[in-house]
C-alpha cells in the first residue's frame, strides 16, 4: 500500500499494490500494521458495509454527532467522486473538503477519520463500495451535512440533478449542523 495524499488534518489517499497476470490480479485490501503505519491511526474496526448505487445517486454528507466513525472505503465495481469534510472546529481545516475517484480500475482506498462527513457520487453505471467502520451505525445520533452547501463548495462531478434520500434532501448545511470539538 502506498500513500497517494494526505489531506485535511487526518485524510489519506492510499493505492494498493496490485499483482496482475493472464488469470487476473492480487491485492492486499487491508493489513492493519501498514494501515497503521501510513495513517498513523491505532484503530479497531467493528463494522463492514456493502452498498450497490446506480449513476447519480449521491449519498452523503452522513456522520454521527455521538459515536462517531472512521471509516476506510473502497470501490470493487464502477466508481464514485467521494468526499470527506472535516467537522472538527478544533482543527485547522475544519469546514474544508477533500474529493478524489474511488474505482474498480485505480483501486484506491480512503481513510477518512472519526469527526468527518462523508458522502459519495455515483459517477459510473452502478457502483459497489465497501467500507470498515470503527463505531457501529447508531442511527438515533446520525447527522447528514447538506451536500450543495455553498459555504463548502464541493465540486460534485453531477450531470443534472443527483438522486438522494429523503434524509438527505432535508440535510443542514454547515452554518446550522451540530460539529465536534
Amino acid at each position: 500500500m502506498n500513500v497517494v495524499e494526505r489531506a485535511l488534518n487526518g485524510v489519506v489517499l492510499m493505492e494498493p499494490k496490485v499483482f496482475g497476470d493472464a488469470r487476473g490480479f492480487f491485492l492486499e485490501s487491508y493489513n492493519q500494521r501498514v494501515f497503521r503505519e501510513l495513517t498513523g491511526a491505532d484503530v479497531t474496526f467493528v463494522q463492514d458495509n456493502h452498498s450497490r448505487s446506480g449513476r447519480n445517486v449521491l449519498r452523503g454528507l452522513h456522520y454521527q454527532i455521538r459515536q462517531p466513525q472512521g471509516k476506510l472505503v473502497r470501490v470493487v465495481s464502477g466508481s464514485v467522486f467521494d468526499v470527506a469534510v472535516d467537522l472538527r472546529r478544533s482543527s485547522p481545516s475544519f469546514g474544508q473538503w477533500f474529493g478524489a475517484e474511488l474505482s474498480a480500475d485505480n483501486k484506491r482506498v480512503l481513510w477518512i477519520p472519526p469527526g468527518f462527513a462523508h458522502g459519495f457520487l455515483v459517477t459510473s453505471d452502478a457502483a459497489e463500495f465497501l467500507y470498515k467502520t470503527t463505531d457501529y451505525w447508531a442511527p438515533e445520533h446520525e447527522r447528514s451535512l447538506q451536500w450543495n452547501d455553498p459555504s463548502l463548495g464541493v465540486a460534485w462531478p453531477l450531470q443534472g440533478d443527483p438522486t438522494l434520500s429523503e434524509k438527505d434532501r432535508n440535510a443542514k448545511p454547515l452554518a446550522e449542523c451540530e460539529t465536534y470539538p
